[in-house]
């Protein structure tokens, strides 16, 4: 996944919530803007859960987007 692609989608608007799927098949929903955060390198991502937690992500490890309409963002070279 390139990290244009990711910010991309994260400021979209309006807004879609979606889903960070990562290679080991964990997935990271971001329901709303403010609960995602990027590197300005881009190399890490940070996503808030509801009950104020965080998942730190290398974003080299993502897979794919999922939108909550079940579309998919597939990845891409860098």
């Amino acid at each position: 996944m390139r990290i244009d692609e990711l910010r991309k989608i994260h400021r979209a608007e309006p807004f879609r919530p979606f889903s960070i799927r990562v290679v080991d098949g964990n997935e990271y929903k971001v329901v709303h803007p403010e609960f995602l955060a990027i590197s300005k390198n881009g190399r890490v991502a940070v996503v808030f859960t509801p009950d104020d937690e965080m998942e730190i992500i290398d974003t080299a490890l993502i897979a794919s987007i999922h939108h909550a309409n079940g579309r998919k963002t597939q990845p891409r070279s860098r």
